[in-house]
């Protein structure tokens, strides 16, 4: 089963760092969001493949939006 890594707050994609069929250890950085000039890494909880990546670099993030899923 895929897990699925969400935004835990509103924020801009300012960097993604991986592509869909790449391989993940739990704790690699996916993405760095931007937020009150705060950079924030979103890590893999779990290691696997990136499955579905969902966001693009200059997305608007809302709370809870999918980023990615890894399986």
């Amino acid at each position: 089963m895929a897990q699925q890594i969400t935004a835990d707050l509103a924020a801009n994609v300012w960097k993604v760092l991986v592509s869909e069929g790449d391989a993940v250890s739990a704790g690699d950085t996916l993405a760095i969001l931007e937020s009150m000039k705060m950079e924030i890494p979103v890590e893999a909880d779990t290691a696997g493949t990136v499955s579905k990546l969902a966001i693009s670099e200059g997305d608007v993030l809302e709370e809870g939006a999918l980023i990615a899923e890894i399986s």
